[in-house]
């Protein structure tokens, strides 16, 4: 594993082990709303640092668009979570506008809306 990457693949089981508790218990089919809360506050009981609905602004040539792009759950600064509850994610729902400063973007997809989690938990790490 590359250096530095190793926490992150820690972190992301975490958050795919919090997911799948989390269906287990209210199951598909709830607001993301209620996932992404029930998601946070699993994550910050464990000791992550847990920000919700993040802005982060986008440049369209000479124009700033301050509220451009909102993270649904960012945690430790450095994983973004895209929270669905949805029949099934296409691409335009997994793309990104955020690079973090190393030049990688990194994410965990995860639809609740489904009957189980393995089909619908995707992590991605791009470099750019």
């Amino acid at each position: 594993m590359i250096d530095g990457f190793a926490d992150l693949d820690r972190l992301s089981k975490d958050v795919i082990g919090a997911a799948i508790d989390i269906h287990r218990v209210l199951g598909p089919g709830l607001l993301e709303s209620v996932y992404e809360e029930s998601l946070a506050w699993e994550l910050a009981s464990g000791g992550a640092k847990v920000e919700r609905q993040v802005v982060i602004p986008v440049r369209y040539k000479e124009l700033p668009i301050e509220d451009g792009y909102r993270i649904d759950v960012l945690v430790n600064n450095e994983l973004i979570l895209e929270l669905k509850s949805i029949d099934s994610f296409q691409p335009v729902q997994t793309a990104r506008a955020h690079v973090f400063e190393d030049g990688f973007i990194k994410t965990v997809d995860i639809n609740f809306k489904v009957d189980a989690m393995r089909k619908a938990i995707k992590r991605v790490i791009n470099q750019l």
